[in-house]
């Protein structure tokens, strides 16, 4: 496929209402029949000190990925960390990853690899890796068509990770609200029983729980359901 082709594909990929992992098992698939010179491809995504491949379209390209993580440097690593695309045309006589190159020639038999990073980057880093049996595979189109790839995975990524981000931060308020009403209904107690203010029905549940070094929260619910019978969680 010529890049023109290979956007086109990619515009085809359905984003929205699907699994992060659905999507980019479509797009890896894409990446392996469209890219000149792919035989096998993989995302690797890394999230602070772990990486691990997201999708692949191959075995190999699989095991490749495995073989960088467990000596903690590798193209596809590398790619991710630094935003640079990293072609390697001949493995056997590779000098920059020797933890890697030998194994990945003489174990898996593969012998050229380019990893694309990812273009937009945030929590989650990573990028689109191809590789081949052949020496001498990719080509400046191959690089065009791999960075094509690359910017719509970042994309599916983005999208998850904001949609992570903000189901976060709706369970969060959800747990301050509830923590809310568990506290004002304590504070009513206290007032009741102490004939006091809001005020000072607070001072003395904050008292309270530093004295016990128990959770404002808790120490609340545990006063609600000792005086209306009802378990608070």
């Amino acid at each position: 496929m010529t890049t023109a082709e290979v956007y086109s594909a990619l515009a085809r990929v359905v984003l929205v209402n699907r699994g992060l992992d659905d999507v980019l098992t479509e797009v890896v698939q894409i990446a392996r029949d469209a890219l000149p010179g792919a035989e096998q491809t993989s995302i690797t995504l890394m999230r602070g000190d772990r990486a691990w491949t997201a999708a692949y379209a191959g075995r190999l390209a699989y095991e490749a990925d495995e073989l960088q993580y467990s000596t903690g440097h590798g193209p596809c690593m590398d790619a991710g960390r630094t935003g640079l695309m990293l072609v390697a045309n001949d493995l056997a006589t590779e000098t920059r990853w020797p933890g890697y190159t030998p194994r990945v020639v003489g174990e898996l038999g593969l012998h050229s690899s380019m990893s694309a990073p990812l273009p937009f980057q945030g929590s989650t880093i990573g990028g689109l890796n191809v590789y081949s049996s052949s020496a001498g595979s990719f080509t400046d189109e191959s690089v065009a068509a791999a960075e094509a790839v690359a910017a719509h995975v970042a994309v599916a990524v983005m999208n998850a990770d904001a949609h992570a981000e903000a189901m976060a931060q709706a369970e969060n308020l959800k747990r301050a609200l509830e923590s809310r009403k568990v506290i004002d209904m304590a504070l009513g107690i206290l007032m009741s029983t102490h004939h006091c203010s809001a005020d000072e029905a607070f001072a003395i549940l904050s008292k309270a729980s530093q004295n016990r070094n128990k959770k404002l929260r808790e120490l609340a619910a545990g006063l609600v359901e000792s005086t209306v019978g009802q378990g608070v969680r």
